[in-house]
């Protein structure tokens, strides 16, 4: 039946237009979405795959003008790719790979988030990922199409899983990243609701990402956490930090969005420390691309303004909260020392902490060096310096950062002479170096 939908024997003189849309019929969708449904069975599969359904759905493709036919027909072979054997035969076609690479031009939402979640599903499979890293380098138009969606799509369950696409791919191919962050678009075809080209703006990787973090960040904090995930990859390439803070506006907009995030909705003052816990991927990403513009030879004014003060007490509450946390963590431990699976989740828990507090005593030992007697002063009056506040950030500081720590100490006992003297005596070491 869908082969006769998508090739009738004899053309229908009350067909559609050429170019315009149409409404698949009500009866076919409901069996067609049967099959969507049966195709997460590994066995119905296997005989989707035996009755040559993904040469039938690349005619859907080529001829169809109804893009619930095309979102369907993408779907299935989406379950279908779930299998291994399944997706190394999809992933090998040729033409189907490249077929599938064009519907990320498309102008329907659901079409786009099938095609995205196909490409996610076989990108996460390491024996085909290579083929579709090679195959997506070698076309240009897939990053026209991606920064479009980003920049423009104000659905964010699409935004989410192409923000996942981009970030599995700037992880597997450092290479291909690298050139999304120097491409700017030759001016490729582009989505388009008829069959004329359309031809995109210069896309920049960093505005597409930042305008997408944008619509996700209420609605969305996995998908917060991958687009975060995707600016702190970006900074692990010279190239990736420049084109943050060589942007049009230098920066401006990461910084403020990061501020934001940080200072405003993240890990406040009034949420229980166990907080941490739930927030430390996302911290950790957005740290480590403050740390890389902190420590960027070109600085922005808005970044000597604001930087100092408020980084430092959040840095210092992350710290507190995660002692909280330690302490929470060893009971666990104790708890479940015969199930190796809690052990497991323990480790793990413990691993992605650890990556959070080197992070945030590597920022905090910059910042420390950058604070001025009136920002000291002002965190006293606040409350926010104290000398328990300050014994956390030492203990978690010393010995790495010993330096930062002395020049801290300079300014704060111009600021407060008597927890200057306090902090000395309660860390000795710092004795002799002053």
């Amino acid at each position: 039946r869908l082969s006769q939908v998508i090739a009738p024997a004899e053309p229908d003189p009350a067909a559609s237009p050429e170019g315009a849309r149409t409404e698949l019929d009500e009866e076919m969708e409901n069996d067609i979405c049967k099959v969507w449904d049966m195709s997460m069975d590994e066995d119905v599969a296997l005989f989707l795959q035996e009755f040559n359904a993904p040469d039938i759905f690349m005619g859907v493709f080529a001829k169809s003008k109804c893009p619930r036919l095309t979102e369907i027909c993408v779907g299935i072979l989406g379950n279908m790719a779930c299998f291994q054997d399944i997706c190394m035969s999809i992933s090998k076609d040729e033409n189907l790979g490249q077929v599938l690479l064009q519907r990320l031009c498309d102008s329907d939402s659901p079409t786009l988030l099938e095609t995205s979640r196909l490409l996610l599903t076989c990108l996460s499979q390491p024996e085909v990922a290579n083929v579709w890293v090679e195959r997506i380098r070698e076309n240009p138009s897939v990053y026209d199409c991606v920064c479009f969606i980003m920049s423009s799509s104000t659905n964010v369950e699409l935004l989410v899983k192409v923000g996942e696409v981009v970030d599995k791919l700037f992880d597997l191919d450092e290479e291909l990243m690298l050139n999304w962050i120097k491409n700017g678009t030759c001016h490729s075809v582009g989505p388009s609701v008829d069959d004329s080209p359309e031809e995109l703006p210069d896309f920049k990787i960093v505005p597409c990402i930042l305008e997408a973090a944008k619509q996700v960040r209420s609605d969305n904090p996995e998908g917060l956490d991958v687009y975060m995930h995707i600016l702190q990859l970006l900074t692990t390439v010279d190239e990736g930090i420049q084109a943050i803070v060589q942007a049009p506006d230098g920066g401006k907009e990461t910084w403020s969005l990061l501020y934001e995030l940080v200072c405003q909705e993240l890990c406040q003052p009034d949420d229980p420390p166990i907080i941490v816990q739930e927030q430390k991927t996302v911290l950790a990403s957005i740290l480590s691309v403050l740390s890389a513009m902190f420590a960027s030879q070109t600085e922005q004014e808005y970044t000597r303004m604001r930087k100092s003060k408020s980084y430092f007490f959040l840095l210092i509450r992350i710290l507190q909260y995660m002692e909280g946390c330690g302490k929470r963590t060893v009971e666990n431990s104790k708890e479940s020392e015969q199930e190796e699976t809690g052990r497991t989740d323990v480790n793990e828990e413990d691993f992605h902490l650890k990556i959070l507090k080197d992070i945030c005593c590597e920022l905090l030992s910059n910042m420390l060096q950058e604070l001025t007697k009136e920002n000291t002063v002002e965190g006293l009056h606040q409350g926010h310096l104290n000398e328990q506040t300050c014994s956390c950030a030492f203990q978690n500081l010393l010995p790495l950062y010993s330096a930062s720590v002395e020049s801290f100490l300079e300014v704060l006992r111009e600021a407060d002479q008597t927890l200057a003297d306090n902090l000395e005596k309660r860390f000795p070491s710092l004795k002799v170096h002053t």
